[in-house]
Parts: structure tokens; C-alpha cells; sequence
């Protein structure tokens, strides 16, 4: 079987089992078990993979048409139990391609957006390149072509967990460049560029074993006084969840959320991790 999974997702919040904030449900005896997904790792078919053919300007023009708008990013944590392992505050500066060149350094994490897309992230390993996950192969591209545009920014600090050395950051990335298809071991261009700063086997397809209660949560924040949480088996699988919020924007995910509960049961105040 390898690492080739049938592809299964869910379309909106209304398939999705949730928890209510305070970690039950009005109806419910008891906590709400979230349930745990098989992604394929395509959520990053949309960039463009004939990047020896790049053509900067075209692309720049397509992504102008949806400039990242950082009003409808979704502010979100990860929680493993009760440790805090990732967080997202809004209102974090991002930067054109080349700009963003003059303050990476080897081993940092690029996250590059767009309005409407999956975020896009690689390892910048110097000499003005990246190594990223794209299309089912890990590639070495110079930074300014696999930006497409977008405008980027350095992420090394929503992981809470602690870097590797930069050399060894690099070295992981650059030893996996070639590889493809059934030789992967991440699902999508986050996972593999933060198991390279990292080196977690969390990050990695089966990494960890889906059984028992969900360790996982994944906390949305709306406003100071409005969340909600999901749960999860893995941290993998909360990852393609937030990415998938990524992709619809704060608005839709909200939306979602307005459409799935009832109006017995809304978005509440919320006293989980504080």
C-alpha cells in the first residue's frame, strides 16, 4: 500500500464531529469525539509545478487578481492535552519575494499566501533557495520563483517546539530533495518543511497511532469572547484542517460553523487554555 491513501475529506463543518468549547454538548452526555481523516497530499496542486518554465510576471498578475487580505485569517491554536504546541495570532507582516530574501537566513520556515489557496511552505537552505514540498516531489527552487507572486513571511516561531541547528535544518531538506510519490513521508508542504526545522515524527504520514481518546485540539478564535474547538487524533490530521480554514478564509469558516450549530448551541465563551 506504501504511502498512496484513497482520498477522503469532508466538504464543510456540517460532516465534521466538534466539541463544544467547553468540552461538551447540550445534548450529549458527554464530550464529542472528533474523528480523525485520511488526506491525500494534494492541497498543493494549485501552485504551479513547471517551475523550470516560471514565468514570475504571469503569475504575479494571477495572484494580484486575490491579494492576501490578513482581515480573514483565522487566529488558531494547537493544543496536545494541555500544552500549547502552535499558535497563530493575526496581523503577522508579510513581504514580497524579494524583500523577504534579505531576512531569511539557512534553516528559517517560509510560509508563502494568497486569497483563496493553501498556504505554501518551504526550508530556505541559502544561496537565495528553498526546498519545498510540491506535487508529490520535494524540489530546490530559487525563493523568488516559488513565491508565484505571493507575498511571504518567516514562521519560524508558530511551532512551539525547539529548531534543530540550522545546518541540520538544511541538511534535512536537501537530503530529501528528488524524492517523490511512495518515497514521501508528509503529506503536504507543511508538514515536510517543519519536520526539517524540527525533526518531530509527528509531522510524518503515520507518525502517530490513532487510537483511544483525541489528544489533539485545535482551538479557533473568532473574537476575544467567541471560539470553538476540534479534536483529533494527530497532529497530521490537525494540520490539514487548519489548512483547509487557511484556504476558506476566517468569513467562510465562521459561516460553517454558524450553519452546523444550532441556535440553541452557538459559538460560546470560551475557557479552554487560559
Amino acid at each position: 500500500m506504501g504511502n498512496q491513501v484513497e482520498k477522503l475529506t469532508h466538504l464543510n463543518y456540517a460532516e465534521v464531529p466538534t466539541s463544544d468549547p467547553n468540552g461538551f454538548d447540550l445534548d450529549d452526555d458527554g464530550p464529542r469525539i472528533g474523528v480523525s481523516y485520511i488526506f491525500s497530499n494534494d492541497d498543493d496542486d494549485e501552485h504551479d509545478d513547471n517551475l523550470d518554465h516560471f514565468s514570475s510576471e504571469s503569475c504575479r498578475v494571477n495572484h494580484e487578481e486575490q491579494p492576501f487580505d490578513p482581515q480573514d485569517e483565522l487566529e488558531c491554536s494547537i493544543y496536545y492535552r494541555e500544552e500549547c504546541v502552535y499558535e497563530r495570532s493575526t496581523g503577522a507582516a508579510t513581504h514580497s519575494a524579494e524583500s523577504l530574501l534579505n531576512k531569511c537566513r539557512p534553516g528559517d520556515l517560509l510560509e508563502f499566501v494568497a486569497t483563496g489557496q493553501y498556504p505554501h511552505w518551504a526550508i530556505y537552505v541559502g544561496d537565495f533557495q528553498v526546498v519545498h514540498l510540491l506535487r508529490a516531489e520535494i524540489k530546490n527552487n530559487f525563493l523568488t520563483d516559488v513565491s508565484q507572486g505571493k507575498k511571504g513571511r518567516i514562521v519560524n516561531s508558530l511551532y512551539r517546539y525547539r529548531a534543530l541547528p540550522p545546518e541540520v535544518i538544511v541538511r534535512n531538506a536537501l537530503d530529501h530533495v528528488g524524492s517523490r510519490d511512495r518515497e514521501l513521508y508528509w503529506r503536504n508542504s507543511e508538514c515536510f518543511a517543519a519536520w526539517c526545522r524540527f525533526g518531530k515524527r509527528e509531522f510524518k504520514i503515520g507518525g502517530e497511532i490513532r487510537i483511544g481518546k483525541q489528544p489533539y485540539r485545535l482551538k479557533l478564535l473568532f473574537s476575544e469572547k467567541k471560539s470553538h474547538v476540534l479534536e483529533f487524533q494527530s497532529l497530521e490530521d490537525v494540520i490539514m484542517e487548519k489548512r483547509r480554514n487557511d484556504q476558506i478564509g476566517k468569513d467562510a469558516v465562521m459561516q460553517e460553523l454558524t450553519n452546523h450549530l444550532s441556535t440553541t448551541h452557538e459559538i460560546k465563551e470560551d475557557g479552554f487554555g487560559k
